[in-house]
Parts: structure tokens; sequence; C-alpha cells
């Protein structure tokens, strides 16, 4: 065979891949479109978690009572806790789908609280939670937890005041996954090591304040020894 021919014969290879994954792909964006499930919805706030557990209708007619009932109570108890996966010790056996994508799709999946429910589907009157809005990633504003500023305006350092206190800190960074606001660095810059990361971030902030001329402003440079 010459290389023109088994390049060819590679190219062919390539083709057929490319379509195979595309079926493959169109197999998961079917389900996601008909199936909303509770896991792709999920909330970062605490008692987000969904409270609803799923199965295949077939595996929630054939379970007793008292197994629906102990499952239900362990989805509902992680979802008030804000988690998204209930205990492994309420885990059920016998609803694989033998490893297939395809066979998977097809489970009718239903809510084992309401079985006549299908998975993510809301009963006749139930309200829909209204999303928690995230915090705006800015640190000014309302209840933003500030230092009082100083009256004496010659106090520099902690006493001037000025910038968010520890509190607003931390509530702003727990608003705001992934958020490295700091508190102000206070120490005064004999004290500081040169070239450390405080040194750095104090640097950094006197220069882009130069332009602040607030009183709350004057009092957060004051703070950073500007």
């Amino acid at each position: 065979m010459t290389k023109a021919n088994k390049l060819k014969e590679v190219s062919s290879q390539l083709k057929k891949s490319v379509k195979a994954h595309a079926k493959q792909a169109d197999i998961i964006d079917s389900y996601l479109s008909g199936i909303k499930s509770p896991a792709m919805n999920r909330v970062k706030a605490k008692g987000g978690g969904t409270k609803k557990v799923c199965l295949p209708l077939a595996k929630i007619k054939s379970m007793s009572s008292a197994e629906k009932s102990k499952i239900i109570r362990a989805k509902r108890k992680a979802g008030a806790a804000g988690k998204y996966k209930r205990s492994s010790k309420s885990n059920t056996t016998g609803t694989s789908s033998g490893g297939s994508l395809k066979n998977w799709v097809k489970q009718d999946w239903r809510q084992v609280a309401n079985p006549h429910l299908k998975c993510g589907e809301k009963a006749p009157g139930e309200k829909k939670s209204p999303a928690k809005k995230a915090d705006p990633r800015r640190t000014i504003g309302r209840g933003k937890n500030f230092n009082k500023v100083s009256k004496d305006k010659s106090a520099t350092g902690g006493a001037a005041g000025g910038g968010m206190t520890e509190k607003g800190v931390r509530e702003y960074r727990r608003n705001n996954p992934g958020s490295k606001l700091k508190t102000a660095v206070t120490t005064p810059p004999s004290k500081l090591k040169k070239g450390s990361k405080a040194a750095k971030r104090r640097k950094s902030f006197c220069a882009r304040s130069k332009s602040w001329t607030s009183e709350r402003g004057k009092a957060a440079r004051r703070r950073w020894n500007c």
C-alpha cells in the first residue's frame, strides 16, 4: 500500500470517528433537554440543595414503603443542609443501565416521593423557589460592614478607620466564591519586610488610591499608611 493510500485510509477513519462522537453528543443533548436533573441546577447557597430524589419508575415500584421513606428522608436531610448528595447509606441497588448511555436515558425517571411526576417536574400549584441573587462584585454600598472614619485626622493605621471590617471581608468572600479580597495592611511601612506580599499590597493600594478625596477615601489611605 502506498503512503497516499494509507493516508486516505486514516483520513476516512477519522471522519467516521467524528460522526460517531457527534451521535453520542446528540444522545446526551436529548437527555439534558428532556430531563432536568436536580443535580444540574445546583445553587451555591446554604440550604440550596434539592430535596427531591429520582429513580427509574420500575425500581420505585419494586421498593417497599420503608425503603422509599428511608431514601426520601436522606435526600431531604441533605437538601436542608445545602448538600446535593444524600448519604451513601441510603443508596439502592438494581438501577444499573449496564453501562449504556442509551439505556440510561430511556429509563423512566420519576420522583420517589411522587412517582406521577417526572424527575424535575413540579407538582400543580408548587411555587418556583426564588433564585438567590448573588452579591454584587463590589465592596461599596449598604451592608458592607465598614470601619467608622476617625474624627482624628492625624490617626493612621487601624485607628484611622475607613475600609471594610474583617467581618465584611469574610461575608463578601462567602457571597463571591473565588474572591481574594483581604483586609487592609495596617502595619507601619518601617515594620514591613521589603518585597513581602504585604509590602507589595500596600504599595499597590497607595498607588491606585492617590486620587481619593472623600473622607472615607482619605481615612482608608491613612489606614494603609499611604
